[in-house]
C-alpha cells in the first residue's frame, strides 16, 4: 500500500491528514480508512494507535449499533442522533419528535 500524496486537508486549519492509496483504484484515502471512499474495496488492516484496526483492548466491551433503534435529531438540518440523555450528540438540541 503506497503512502502519502497530494493530501487531504482540513478546510478550516489546513492540517494535512496522513493518507494511503487504494490498491484497487488508486484513490487517495485517509490512512485509518477501512474501505476506499471511491470504489469501496477494503484497504484496512493498518495499524492505528499501536493496535490493528478492529482489535479490542483486553476488557474492552464490544459495542454494536442497532441502526433501527436510533433516534435522529428533530432538527431537519442536523445529521446527529439522540443520546441517552435525550439530546442530539451533534447540535445539543433536545429530542422533540421525528425530524421535520
Amino acid at each position: 500500500m503506497m503512502e502519502g500524496g497530494s493530501g487531504i486537508r482540513c478546510p478550516q486549519c489546513n492540517y494535512q491528514f496522513p493518507t494511503i492509496f487504494c490498491e484497487s483504484c488508486g484513490s487517495e484515502n485517509l490512512r485509518e480508512s477501512l474501505y476506499c471512499s471511491r470504489c469501496g474495496k477494503e484497504v484496512g488492516g493498518k495499524e492505528v494507535g499501536g493496535k490493528e484496526v478492529g482489535e479490542k483492548e483486553v476488557g474492552e466491551k464490544e459495542t454494536s449499533i442497532d441502526w433501527e433503534d436510533r433516534k435522529l435529531c428533530s432538527d431537519g438540518e442536523c445529521i446527529g442522533v439522540i443520546n441517552e440523555q435525550g439530546v442530539c450528540k451533534v447540535c445539543g438540541k433536545p429530542y422533540t419528535g421525528e425530524p421535520e
